[in-house]
């Protein structure tokens, strides 16, 4: 791009301060910031943060019960099984993050777990991984969406503890696209003179990313159906869990999510419905108190399934969302800024980054199956130090299912 299409460009947006420093830049500094100017989506720049759109009418989702799970277990891991080791099924580690919240300037995933050891959240969760491939006699592809903060990081990190134990050729690392990052007003922010501010673009852009990588010709290549995505964050995911693919594959429905009956309606997880007749994740800042309190005559709430952010997908569908916009979800942050030529660092928030989340992703699915799980057994999320969803809580919950910290 040219400095003059990047300007009329920039005019037609309002966002000329972006070029603000430019003859100041050498050669190869204007470059790359036409570069940013050209790739810019200036469709998700509108000001006033997040849009909240109404609820609409709401309903329990189709579930699984643990119950349920249990009773027809043997025929679930045997479709399940039968996927694995036909290789239609691979996994998505969602690991763009940092352990920031954690003490950590590391990428979270290498967060040491362990009290008389090194067990890295990471290795916490190739202890299940490999619970599978023993089972299954064949490894299936993962694919690591890391971000530009801690791509290096984890890919060396991986290197460094063997990957695991697992085959390297199965493993692919992919970098999470960015989204700029705006003021109050809509207007861009720079982070250096040649530099737009940017923030990962939020879980919900991981198949694009994906895609974007040059694995989608892999995914068709080897015969991928199903791409089973997980956080880092939940130290006991259970991953191509045959019991959740077969009993997927076995509903017909195109996705499907790990859920746990929440603790109480205050529980700050999101919550799997039907919104308006198609499946939908309401998160808990959403959900009307009101309604979230809403119980069965049996005593059990009505919304009663917190998702786990454990999803699988059917790739055919995921493909078609590719051509589909997501909601632009904007957060309120604090977000350094270039002004009068300095780098300023504000004390109070003063602009939007801007996410796609994973959970909008589900209503282009048209169908969704949720399969409950056994709390204890699978959902020990590591979001605070202390506390609630702690790395305390998290250590008991993996001593309590016989890992050894």
């Amino acid at each position: 791009m040219t400095y003059s299409r990047a300007k009329a460009l920039l005019q037609q947006y309002g966002q000329t301060q972006v070029l603000e420093y430019y003859d100041e830049l050498n050669a190869g500094q204007q470059s790359a910031l036409l570069s940013q100017i050209e790739n810019i989506d200036f469709s998700n720049l509108a000001p006033g943060g997040e849009q909240t759109m109404p609820l609409g009418e709401l309903s329990p989702v189709p579930a699984l019960s643990c119950a349920d799970v249990e009773r027809d277990k043997e025929r679930y891991v045997a479709e399940g099984l039968k996927a694995i080791r036909s290789g239609k099924v691979a996994a998505v580690l969602l690991a763009g993050g940092q352990g920031t919240r954690l003490g950590s300037d590391k990428p979270k995933g290498m967060f040491n777990m362990g009290l008389s050891r090194e067990l890295s959240i990471f290795a916490c969760q190739f202890i299940n991984i490999k619970k599978v491939t023993d089972m299954a006699g064949v490894c299936f592809h993962i694919f690591v969406m890391t971000s530009v903060l801690n791509h290096d990081d984890t890919a060396a990190f991986f290197k460094e503890n063997d990957f695991f134990g697992y085959p390297s050729d199965k493993i692919h690392f992919f970098v999470q696209e960015m989204a700029p990052n705006c003021d109050i007003c809509g207007k861009l922010l720079l982070e250096s003179k040649w530099k737009i501010s940017s923030s990962p673009n939020g879980n919900g852009g991981w198949y694009s990313s994906l895609v974007k990588g040059g694995f989608g010709a892999l995914l068709e290549d080897e015969g991928i159906e199903w791409l089973n995505v997980y956080s880092v964050d939940n130290v006991l995911q259970r991953i191509c869990d045959p019991v959740f693919v077969g009993a997927t594959i076995e509903s017909g429905c195109n996705c499907s999510s790990k859920v746990v009956k929440k603790v109480s309606p205050e529980e700050r997880v999101g919550v799997l419905c039907m919104q308006n007749g198609q499946p939908s994740i309401v998160e808990y800042y959403e959900m009307p108190p009101e309604k979230a309190a809403l119980r069965r005559p049996d005593g059990e709430l009505v919304f009663a399934y917190g998702v786990t952010l454990n999803y699988l997908f059917r790739v055919e569908l995921l493909n078609k969302t590719l051509a589909k916009k997501l909601p632009v979800h904007r957060s309120l942050k604090i977000i350094p800024y270039m002004s009068e030529g300095r780098l300023v660092i504000p004390q109070e928030p003063n602009g939007y980054k801007s996410e796609l989340l994973v959970l909008d992703m589900i209503k282009f699915m048209g169908s969704c199956l949720a399969v409950e799980v056994v709390r204890e057994s699978e959902f020990a999320p590591v979001k605070n130090r202390t506390g609630a969803d702690s790395v305390e809580t998290a250590r008991t919950l993996l001593q309590k299912n016989g890992v050894r910290l």
